[in-house]
């Protein structure tokens, strides 16, 4: 079974999306690595490594340092698939990332959106 090509495709490629679909909606660059960070256990100065060697999606979430047990806590629809329903691992890590960043591109509170509990 061939894999997917986005699993191929440089994480690089894609981050300027994350950033103009946030800042498009009033929101920042360094929330967009706050939720990479959060979500991938990656230090600032990791994720901007990964992002300057051009690394594919695969890579970038199998060498991520610790991904967020709370990440399970991520629901919803994204690309007209329920993220909770995605079998495949790497796909499912990749979807995850695109809900966080379209949450908040919507306004959604960090907190919330951290799945921060009070």
């Amino acid at each position: 079974m061939t894999k997917h090509k986005i699993f191929t495709m440089s994480v690089a490629k894609v981050y300027p999306h994350y950033i103009t679909k946030a800042e498009k909606k009033g929101r920042t660059k360094a929330e967009v690595d706050e939720i990479i960070r959060w979500l991938t256990g990656y230090s600032q100065k990791e994720l901007d490594a990964q992002l300057e060697n051009g690394t594919d999606f695969e890579t970038f979430f199998v060498q991520a340092p610790e991904m967020n047990p709370s990440r399970n806590l991520i629901t919803g629809v994204i690309c007209g698939v329920r993220v909770e329903e995605i079998e495949e691992p790497t796909m499912k890590e990749i979807r995850y990332l695109n809900k966080l960043v379209d949450e908040l591109a919507k306004g959604k509170a960090m907190e919330k959106i951290l799945r921060k509990t009070v």
